[in-house]
């Protein structure tokens, strides 16, 4: 279909790409991975060993009636360290390549088969202008959220789809299982489609 909504002509989607086996558990599996690698890991609490206070004995050991404490670093004062708390660490999963594409072709085959994907003829607009923008994508995908994949860059479809809450646009050589999932619809122009198949329909070596 045309940026009016029309369809126009009708478009053959690389089987290798669009017919590939739904793999749930992978694609599971890749949006963990995503998940996590976008965690800085940077959390840390002080231990009792870390906080600084005084170093006097809170009270004399014997007599008081009460448990002996040597410091008010103890976990269970107010302002002592914590005990068991979180410490940095690395969050970062790993997943071969073949199984990070195959999970894109997975994701890509069920948009397909759940009429989730939109092929247009192209996408283009004469200026930035949100409003355009808004207009094109209600045409084309109603009133459900969009992922508009672009084969380079295009300031005026890029910035004129920035304001909008439902949409987001990506080039298509930074795809990834989680923005795939995380749309109702994916608007492919022909010439981002020409991409995705020859990046993903190709065999991994």
């Amino acid at each position: 279909m045309n940026i009016k909504g029309e369809e126009v002509d009708t478009v053959e989607l690389p089987a290798s790409v669009f017919e590939a086996d739904v793999n749930e558990g992978l694609m599971h599996q890749a949006y963990v991975r995503q998940q996590a690698n976008a965690r800085r890991g940077t959390h840390k609490a002080k231990s009792r060993g870390e906080v600084v206070a005084s170093k006097r004995k809170v009270y004399r050991q014997k007599g008081t009636g009460r448990a002996r404490h040597g410091s008010r670093n103890a976990p269970i004062y107010k302002g002592g360290g914590v005990a068991h708390g979180p410490r940095p660490r690395d969050y970062s999963l790993r997943m071969p390549r073949k199984m990070r594409r195959a999970a894109l072709r997975s994701a890509l085959t069920a948009k397909a088969r759940d009429g989730g994907l939109v092929v247009v003829e192209a996408l283009a607009l004469e200026k930035p202008k949100t409003r355009h923008m808004a207009e094109a994508l209600n045409r084309l995908v109603g009133g459900a959220s969009a992922l508009v994949l672009m084969s380079e860059r295009n300031e005026n479809v890029e910035r004129s789809a920035s304001n909008l809450s439902q949409a987001k646009t990506l080039r298509v050589n930074y795809l990834n299982i989680r923005d795939l999932l995380s749309f109702d619809k994916v608007v492919l122009p022909l010439d981002a489609l020409e991409v995705v198949g020859e990046w993903l329909g190709a065999e991994d070596r």
